[in-house]
């Protein structure tokens, strides 16, 4: 049976997981359950036969499964992600084929540039299939939707917005949240986040990402703020699945003073720490 109504869907699989959960068994199995029921929901929004009730193809801005696999497929190869924010309009396209130019394969435009979906819309029409190309700074569902109809292929929020996540999982697009706590980490993805940004920068750095993706190996995650050019690859091999990068790899200086060039070494100094520890295996 379907329905044209998605709200039923939430409330059928809510529905479903409060009825388990509110039987009497042992504590530990009600926790099992309720991951489990979560887990599900989240799937559930990223599929075309989300629950007796989807009316998941018929969404506006709607993704296909293959596209989201690839981008996920093409984070886990890749690893590092060019995050670029700019004070002018004219300095962000040279900054960014700066980076590209340097060897990123994965970047991300900020809402703070001006014109920044404009810039997007370029880099994705020219280099399709060889770069791929995200929108962060998102902070609303219409902020997704603008950056999904510029040719976005991947959202980036600064803060664990859960009505843009579920908006993404439902329409097959990848989302990766801003956290700053285990917690959110964890809220991120059982909200169907399947990499989760850490964001802003945390004492111990490597460490903390090491202790954090051992006791929960299921995230996948992704530290922004606190990577440089020099500790990328140890990011890496403490446990995070992705890294960004933003003023280290962007000088705001040499932006400032038109030095390009010296952005095009900076991305080479962090792909050349990032590249020998391998392609991410997803989880």
């Amino acid at each position: 049976v379907r329905h044209e109504d998605t709200n039923r869907s939430f409330d059928y699989c809510k529905g479903l997981a409060i009825n388990l959960i509110a039987i009497k068994i042992p504590f530990f199995n009600k926790m099992a359950l309720r991951t489990v029921a979560t887990r599900s929901l989240s799937a559930a929004l990223r599929s075309n036969v989300a629950a007796p009730f989807s009316t998941a193809s018929a969404l506006d801005r709607m993704q296909t499964q293959e596209s989201y696999d690839q981008v996920l497929k093409k984070f886990a190869e890749i690893r590092a992600c060019a995050v670029l924010r700019t004070a002018t309009s004219e300095a962000c396209p040279l900054a960014m084929q700066a980076a590209i130019d340097g060897g990123f394969k994965v970047v991300e435009f900020t809402l703070t540039t001006p014109n920044a979906l404009e810039h997007l819309s370029e880099f994705r029409t020219r280099l399709d299939g060889d770069v791929m190309v995200g929108c962060g700074t998102i902070l609303t569902i219409e902020d997704a939707e603008n950056a999904i109809d510029a040719g976005s292929e991947f959202i980036i929020t600064p803060v664990m917005l859960p009505d843009v996540i579920e908006w993404c999982a439902a329409r097959n697009i990848v989302c990766v949240p801003g956290c700053q706590t285990p917690t959110e980490l964890v809220n991120a993805y059982r909200h169907g986040a399947p990499i989760q940004k850490l964001f802003p920068g945390v004492a111990g750095g490597p460490m903390w990402v090491k202790a954090v993706s051992s006791a929960l190996p299921f995230l996948s995650i992704n530290p922004t703020s606190g990577v440089d050019l020099d500790n990328a690859g140890e990011y890496l091999t403490h446990g995070a699945a992705s890294v960004g990068l933003v003023a280290p790899l962007f000088d705001p200086v040499a932006i400032a003073n038109g030095d390009f060039e010296q952005i095009a070494k900076n991305a080479e100094k962090v792909m050349a720490n990032v590249r020998p520890v391998g392609p991410y295996v997803r989880k």
